[in-house]
């Protein structure tokens, strides 16, 4: 699977690109007992730096987060890892409170680990160094720093010319173990793609049918978590039933977990190929900015979260970036449901907007509401790139 890729500094024409290829692990006994090691002391030296970082604060009033080698003396077991995952966490903390500095309002307070969270990893740079590389790919495995080399399944192999910059090493709550590799290559500099009418699509959401286009087209993916929701109330029947902590139980507990791995994998799956598909077939595409969790909480009947739109958006972000394409994001205020996009007219307030299909009061079109929003959208998110040339 290749992940999300970011650009970096743009020199002479030429760019350096990350991409992500995740592949799956497979540990030997003492490798995966190494991984747990790891990821205890990242989260042990993450909430020793966190406290101590709050006890120096509230005493001086300064910002000072203390380094991972403050501790080695009191934990001797924090030596049996690598070194580089300590220092990995000790960065990932001094950005999580850059980012809460710069935002308050936005991001939260860096926060303590707990083990029942689930959410287990470490990262690794790699270091290159007369002897050689401290990370590399093998044949059929992936070389790590005191894990020597762990057993490994890749989708894709990286191209000639790709530099591996760091790893990140998760477990899943189903026991399994993935390696999300960084890699970085040069490429030359996407040229910007003015948005045309033509080479420009309007996508609207919708929870019927993922997205409806200004064109009329729509995804209609498979609702995954509605075509298992049987098997998991069976499941989960089951379980209540149980002695929980009991063999039995914690083999349905696994298999439960496994369900909705497994629908997160569809789910996810779909959306990198539906954004891709988007992606190379147009030059821009516009869509509204939605607050997807706001929607949802206004939604009595139906998960509005249940395809993850916010995460196909994100797709589609870095997949039009890298061919030097736009994606526009509208209002989320703006009425693009109640204005017709033939004439312009807007149905007042206290009209029922939300049927399916309305006629304009003005110009007499009949709309169908989805489409008619998705050519709104796609109308503003023009006009947005007129208003942006103009001023320039």
């Amino acid at each position: 699977m290749v992940g999300r890729s970011q650009s970096s500094h743009v020199q002479a024409g030429k760019t350096s690109l990350y991409t992500t290829i995740k592949a799956r692990l497979y540990p030997t006994a003492e490798q995966a007992e190494l991984f747990e090691k790891t990821f205890g002391c990242c989260r042990f030296i993450w909430n020793r730096m966190l406290s101590d970082q709050q006890k120096f604060y509230d005493e001086t009033g300064a910002h000072f987060i203390p380094t991972p080698a403050k501790y080695k003396d009191g934990a001797p077991f924090l030596k049996e890892v690598d070194n580089q995952a300590l220092i990995q966490t000790h960065n990932q903390l001094s950005q999580a409170f850059r980012i809460f500095f710069k935002n308050p309002e936005h991001f939260g307070h860096p926060r303590f680990k707990r083990k029942k969270d689930g959410r287990d990893a470490f990262t690794a740079c790699n270091h290159v160094f007369s002897s050689g590389p401290t990370i590399y790919l093998t044949r059929d495995g992936i070389r790590m720093t005191k894990a020597g080399v762990v057993k490994a399944k890749f989708p894709r192999r990286p191209r000639n010319g790709w530099k591996l910059k760091r790893i990140t090493v998760s477990k899943t709550r189903t026991g399994t173990y993935n390696c999300s590799i960084v890699f970085e290559y040069p490429a030359p500099a996407p040229q910007p793609i003015p948005p045309t009418p033509e080479r420009t699509i309007g996508l609207k959401y919708s929870v019927s049918h993922f997205y409806v286009a200004d064109n009329g087209a729509m995804a209609d993916p498979p609702h995954w978590l509605k075509l298992t929701q049987e098997k998991l109330a069976r499941l989960q029947q089951r379980m209540a039933r149980m002695t929980p902590g009991s063999r039995n139980y914690e083999e349905a507990v696994q298999k439960y977990r496994l369900l909705h791995e497994h629908i997160a994998n569809q789910r996810r799956d779909y959306i990198h190929k539906e954004s891709r598909r988007i992606a190379n077939a147009w030059d821009a595409v516009c869509v509204r900015a939605d607050d997807l969790a706001d929607g949802n909480r206004a939604m009595k009947l139906s998960n509005g979260l249940e395809l993850g739109f916010g995460m196909f958006r994100a797709c589609l972000d870095y997949k039009l970036s890298r061919q030097g394409k736009s994606l526009l994001m509208v209002e989320r205020c703006a009425p693009t449901s109640r204005q017709c996009h033939s004439c312009g007219y807007l149905l007042p307030e206290g009209v029922d907007y939300r049927r399916e299909q309305w006629r304009c009061p003005a110009c007499g079109a009949a709309l169908q509401r989805e489409i008619n929003a998705a050519q709104n959208i796609k109308t503003a998110g023009l006009r947005q790139v007129l208003t942006t040339q103009k001023s320039a």
